[in-house]
Order: C-alpha cells, then sequence, then structure tokens
C-alpha cells in the first residue's frame, strides 16, 4: 500500500480508503472486507451519521482490537443541527455506534455554501469545536463538498480547516470544486480526500463501446476501474481516494492499484487516452459548459455551471439520478440556486468563452430537470435526509 503525508499533522494516510456508505447487507462478510483491508495495509475509513447502520457496523469491528490501526472519518449533518445542543446529540451519538471516544477526521457534512456554515456559526459551533479539540474528540476539523467552484474557494478560506473531501475524477476535471480547487486546497496545506472516484460506478459500467474499445487496445490491459484511480492518483494534491467496496474481488483490485500507483508517474500515452475517452463522453454531453465560471456570480442567484452540470450528467447517469443530483446541489440549500431563478437578464453570456446561449440553456434545463415532479422530489429528499 502507498501513503501519503498529511503536510499539517504528518499522518501517513493509505491512497486508498474505504468508503463505508454502500455496506452490502450481508454485515459477516463487511466485517471481513474490513479487516482484511486493514491487514492489507487501508488505514482510513469513511463513514457517516446519516449512512445506514455504516457507523454501528464499522465501530463493531474497530473494536475487535482495529482502532488504533486506523483513522476514522465520520460527518455532522447541518441540516439537522437545529440548536446548540443538537451538536452534541449527534457526535456523542456517533462516538457510541463507533465505540470509540474520539474521530480523527470529522466533517461537516455536503457544506456546499458559507451560509450554512454561518448559521452554524451562530448556533455557537465554533466554541463547540474549541472544546471538542481541547479534549482531543476531534483531532481534524474538515467539510466535504458538492457545488460550484467559487463557493469551494470561499469554503476552503472561510475557516482554518484541517482538511477537506471532493467529488474528483477523470470527468469531473473541471465540474464542482475541479482541479483548480483541489489545487487550491492543496496549496492552503490542506490534505483533500476524494470521493465518486468513479462516478457511483458509471465510469466503469454503461460506459460508450468506444470507451471499452479504447481501454481494451490501450498499451497496457487494465480494467476501466484501474484506468479511474490511476488517473487520480497521478495528482499530487490527492491524499486519499475513497472507494465504497463491497466484494473481495473489488477490494483486492484497488489494493493491488494503490500499491503500484505514485503522483506524477503517467507519460504522454497515458493522458492521450484519457483525452480520448473523454472526448467520447463529451460528445454525449449537450450543454459544451467547462465550468470556467466566467458566468458567475448570477444577479438571481442560479448556480450555472452546475445546473449545466446535472443536466449533461442525464445522458451517462440517466435521468433520475442527475435529477436526485440536481436537487441536492441546487435546492437544499439555505439559498436555492436552480435554473427556474433565471430572468433572462443575459448578463452572464457576455462573459462565456464558449459563446454558450446562457438563458435558452436555462430553460431547456428547466423543462428537463423541473418537471412536475420537482417540487415533490425535493420535499421528499429533505425529508429523507432530515430522517
Amino acid at each position: 500500500m502507498n501513503y501519503r503525508l498529511n503536510p499539517k499533522n504528518n499522518d501517513q494516510l493509505s491512497a486508498l480508503g474505504f468508503g463505508c456508505m454502500r455496506f452490502s447487507k450481508d454485515e459477516k462478510e463487511v466485517e471481513k472486507q474490513i479487516i482484511h483491508a486493514i491487514e492489507s495495509g487501508v488505514n482510513y475509513f469513511d463513514t457517516a451519521y446519516i449512512y445506514p447502520n455504516s457507523e454501528v457496523v464499522l465501530g463493531r469491528v474497530l473494536a475487535q482490537g482495529y482502532r488504533k490501526q486506523v483513522k476514522v472519518a465520520t460527518k455532522l449533518p447541518p441540516y439537522l443541527v437545529k440548536k446548540y445542543e443538537d451538536l452534541d446529540k449527534i457526535f456523542l451519538t456517533e462516538l457510541e455506534r463507533l465505540q470509540t471516544d474520539y474521530i480523527d477526521y470529522y466533517l461537516i457534512h455536503m457544506l456546499t455554501d458559507t451560509n450554512t456554515w454561518n448559521r452554524l456559526i451562530d448556533l455557537g459551533i465554533l466554541r463547540w469545536i474549541e472544546d471538542k479539540k481541547q479534549k482531543g474528540q476531534i483531532i481534524n476539523l474538515g467539510f466535504s463538498y458538492h457545488g460550484g467552484r467559487d463557493e469551494f474557494v470561499k469554503m476552503v478560506d472561510i475557516f482554518d480547516w484541517d482538511f477537506c473531501m471532493i467529488q474528483y475524477n477523470y470527468l469531473d476535471e473541471h465540474n464542482q470544486a475541479g482541479k483548480s480547487g483541489l489545487q487550491y486546497a492543496a496549496s492552503k496545506g490542506m490534505p483533500v480526500m476524494v470521493m465518486e472516484p468513479l462516478r457511483g460506478g458509471k465510469l466503469v459500467s454503461n460506459l460508450p463501446k468506444e470507451v471499452y474499445s479504447i481501454w481494451e487496445n490501450a498499451y497496457v490491459k487494465r480494467t476501466p476501474a484501474d484506468w479511474a484511480f490511476r488517473w487520480l492518483w497521478n495528482h499530487p494534491e490527492v491524499t486519499v481516494v475513497l472507494s465504497g467496496m463491497n466484494s473481495m474481488e473489488m477490494l483486492d483490485e484497488n489494493i493491488s492499484v494503490a500499491s503500484d500507483m505514485a503522483p506524477n508517474d503517467f507519460d504522454e500515452a497515458d493522458f492521450k487516452l484519457f483525452d480520448e475517452v473523454r472526448q467520447i463522453l463529451i460528445e454525449k454531453i449537450k450543454i459544451p459548459c467547462t465550468a470556467c465560471n466566467y458566468c458567475m456570480p448570477c444577479p438571481q442567484g442560479v448556480d450555472i455551471p452546475t445546473c449545466f452540470s446535472c443536466y449533461n450528467d442525464r445522458e451517462i447517469e440517466g435521468k433520475f439520478l442527475a435529477i436526485g443530483k440536481y436537487v441536492m446541489q441546487t435546492s437544499l440549500k439555505s439559498e436555492p440556486h436552480n435554473a427556474s431563478l433565471c430572468t433572462k437578464c443575459r448578463i452572464c453570456e457576455k462573459h462565456c468563452p464558449q459563446n454558450i446561449e446562457i438563458s435558452k440553456e436555462l430553460t431547456t434545463v428547466v423543462k428537463k430537470m423541473e418537471g412536475f415532479y420537482y417540487k415533490p422530489l425535493r420535499v421528499i429528499i429533505k425529508r429523507l435526509y432530515k430522517m
């Protein structure tokens, strides 16, 4: 297993982290996988308060003598924090579930805008964080992020974070926080954990046949997952790549790649392969937005790059997953940023280097992503998060 240094505290973190959101229902098999991962050198495990039964299962396994061998990451859901007392209520429940008295890497979950963070500050979270750090109950504090690039930079700068977590993969190189966000956080000395390295498996299954052909005819035989992970670990700014591994076969493949790949290992032939694959996938995309953010900020609050990104995802991920992501990224924030807020002022179009008719395309986004199901779905997702 290769390890990467946390420059803030010199932790040696395994390049491969175990994402615990998608544990299988067979808890005995999950236990075997966790132990096998630890014995193979994986030392970073990421779970969350809202992942069903995840903290409980992980805590049960680590209590068998493995706790001090690993770093545990879990998360505080800000939408469940209504008053100061809720902070302890949630955190102490997590400690109980995980059968531990401290969390190595604690994240504010899905902190996608500064307004949410400021609301938590008003409730007293800074005093709470200081107390937990002084007691040694929280070792490192960070945030996980889904949203646009400009807001990500603001989030990095708004507090003295110990680390952060972003969605990043070869197709999202310029989406959400993107490569520039990754590099910005790293320039601040922050370890960056990466989620969705395979876009929930979409970069492995249901790819266009032309993409499979490129991988099959490459100069070396590797699976699509192998290539996708190597692309990430080629970045020296990436600290840990999380994978939701739910089979021994998947676990062993990822461990093998993580033990073989080092930063800056790619040569020109490797980059060329990804350029070819990316071009095929981009051709499936409806709106040629590169998420450069020159169109931002929108006077009406529309997150234009995120709206376009979710709409484009329909072609790759399917309608329902893309719409669910659209609701989460544009409408579950303290202030909505969805496409229907557009008033067609067209100020944004003057700054778009791709010459996209943004107001026209946002109208299309509204039609395709905000149908009759949009408002009920938004209510349902909000209720699910609260549950």
